[in-house]
């Protein structure tokens, strides 16, 4: 039987090679490998939601998925990543009934946001590990001070108008607490999810 090493979910990121996608970052639970793992706007507001345990409105897809699961009484055991050809991970969902066991293929980007959800664990085979793990360099964000006439810009401008990374955790570093809740409300309610994990991120590092 091939080893299987244990995964957390640790973020996402912007992905630097392909624009309009996400980086999902698994790292090892015991060690020091992530893998990253690209995946689409759709998905990685799903998985930023479960993180963040946003509560939508309405159930997203993942959401009605795991609802019928328990509705029937079917339990997810666990998520492998089981297979790397040609830059794409393939996954598999273990599920039971607890007098049966079902292998399910899936996307591994639906595979995590449904684990997250259903707090099953993740794994992937050593030799994935091996070929596709990267050890990430722990840097800290560059941080500036700013005059109070920048700040006074910055708050004139709104997020879809800032392309600038940089920039854009400048902007959300000046908004003040009520503000930055007000917005995240507001963003949960018109289903603007990508916003909704930027504002909870920041409210997040504000308690820290």
């Amino acid at each position: 039987m091939e080893k299987k090493i244990k995964l957390r979910v640790q973020g996402l990121t912007n992905s630097q090679i392909h624009s309009s996608a996400y980086a999902l970052v698994l790292a090892e639970e015991n060690g020091n490998r992530r893998i990253p793992v690209i995946v689409g706007t759709a998905e990685a507001q799903s998985i930023a939601i479960a993180i963040e345990r946003i509560l939508t409105p309405r159930p997203l897809t993942h959401d009605l998925f795991v609802r019928f699961s328990k509705a029937f009484d079917v339990e997810l055991k666990e998520v492998l990543i089981y297979k790397f050809l040609d830059g794409v991970f393939y996954s598999q969902m273990l599920f039971t009934n607890g007098e049966h066991k079902v292998y399910i293929d899936s996307r591994t980007s639906d595979a995590i946001a449904i684990a997250l959800r259903m707090n099953c664990d993740i794994y992937i085979y050593e030799k994935i590990m091996e070929e596709c793990g990267v050890e990430l360099e722990n840097t800290n964000d560059n941080i500036y001070e700013e005059d109070e006439d920048d700040s006074k810009n910055l708050l004139d401008l709104e997020p879809e108008e800032i392309d600038d990374p940089g920039l854009l955790k400048q902007w959300l570093s000046v908004l003040s607490i009520e503000d930055l809740q007000e917005r995240l409300e507001l963003a949960v309610e018109t289903e603007n999810y990508e916003y909704a994990k930027m504002y909870q991120e920041e409210l997040n590092r504000r308690k820290i």
